[in-house]
């Protein structure tokens, strides 16, 4: 059904449309209609009964790549919509019962090489909030990970992640999951568990194992000003300091596909280790943000039954992503980036460690909704090579 991202689009455009047509016809009382930058625009009915808020963002991105550190001539140009979403969230018969749904309309965005099919599902979830502190959901979403894939794309203080995050990270995953949070005076902490089918997003294929992650969050100096644990760069300036430790742990029994919950299929299952933790701090503009993930494998090699020359493997290594910026009055911002991948020795002969140092500028127009971002990006000499390269991207994001 979701096949073909015109037709999803198509259909939502007419169901919305029914929706207000329908309400502005009604003889009961109307329909309340709301609109802000933070929320999106949002539908709720009379009897408070149903509720729908409806956000979209795209980002278009233009990048250059060089040959080498000496030769500046390109090696690339990366000129695309990166990323172009809708979502949807409310609630149904009780303001407890909330639902998220986010659909994804570009190539990359889709998983389109390594699925072969326009994967346009990113999130169904149904969240029943038992109370204050727990919370229960079932549906596709995000994996309780590392900290940088938890927060969103679109809240972001560089272009994009980091490679240790596009290597090591778990994604989406469909399943069960529960969120319990709590405080003792100052002292929050939040405790995120999900049992999942292990195979990522829309999975076409099946098998007897499940995937187990869990995802501690200690905030020794209370909550963040506006969730700001969960969007980069200090934007609201916090006049405490703010601190958040976390860790996770994640294993995937039987995992059939080379990071787990992405890639390609293996030729046979693996049981998949992922240990991760991250801190942050944020204090009048500054914020310092780093994570250490790793991934281990039973055996990362997977050779094919048809041809031994054929060979996929787990991604099996560890790195550091490290970050640094100050965010000003006038909603500049800069911002220090570096990053360390090492694969595991098993499949040394198949993938060099790197290394990254970047920079970048952003200004923020509207907050992380509508935004200018910059960064240029270093990647050090690896594998004995004598020269390394230069990344250069610039991105504007829009969105409510």
């Amino acid at each position: 059904m979701l096949r073909n991202p015109t037709v999803t689009i198509l259909l939502i455009a007419v169901l919305l449309f029914n929706f207000s047509d329908a309400s502005s016809q009604s003889t009961s009382p109307a329909s309340s209609l709301l609109f802000n930058a933070r929320n999106g625009l949002g539908f709720t009915t009379a009897d408070s009964t149903f509720s729908l808020n409806m956000r979209f963002r795209i980002q278009s991105r233009f990048g250059y790549t060089s040959v080498s550190d000496e030769d500046l001539e390109p090696e690339s140009f990366d000129i695309r919509v990166r990323r172009c979403r809708l979502r949807f969230d409310g609630f149904v018969f009780n303001p407890r019962l909330t639902y998220n749904l986010q659909l994804s309309f570009t190539r990359a965005d889709m998983d389109w090489d390594n699925s072969q099919v326009p994967n346009v599902l990113r999130d169904a979830m149904i969240h029943y909030r038992v109370n204050k502190n727990l919370s229960i959901g079932f549906g596709q979403g995000k994996l309780p990970g590392n900290r940088q894939r938890v927060i969103s794309s679109g809240a972001l203080e560089f272009v994009d992640r980091s490679i240790v995050n596009a290597a090591l990270n778990l994604d989406r995953d469909v399943g069960f999951f529960a969120n319990w949070q709590g405080n003792r005076s100052d002292f929050h902490y939040v405790l995120k568990t999900a049992l999942t089918a292990g195979e990522g997003r829309n999975p076409n294929e099946t098998d007897k194992g499940l995937a187990y992650t869990a995802r501690l969050e200690l905030l020794p100096l209370g909550k963040f000003t506006e969730d700001g644990d969960y969007f980069e760069g200090d934007l609201v300036r916090e006049q405490r300091p703010k601190l958040s430790l976390a860790g996770v742990v994640h294993w995937n029994d039987d995992a059939v596909r080379t990071q787990g919950q992405l890639g390609k299929s293996l030729y046979s299952p693996r049981d998949i280790f992922a240990w991760q933790a991250d801190a942050l701090l944020k204090y009048r503009g500054m914020a310092i943000s780093s994570e250490y993930l790793s991934r281990s494998a039973d055996s990362s090699i997977t050779v094919s039954p048809e041809d031994s020359a054929l060979v996929r493997f787990v991604y099996s290594g560890w790195g550091v992503n490290t970050q640094v910026s100050y965010c000003f009055k006038s909603l500049w911002e800069i911002a220090l980036r570096h990053t360390y991948l090492e694969p595991n020795q098993s499949i040394s002969a198949y993938e060099d460690a790197r290394t990254q140092l970047a920079a970048g500028i952003t200004k923020y127009l509207s907050r992380h909704k509508v935004k200018l971002q910059s960064d240029v990006t270093y990647e050090l000499p690896s594998n004995g090579e004598p020269n390394g390269f230069y990344l250069i991207r610039f991105q504007v994001e829009v969105g409510i």
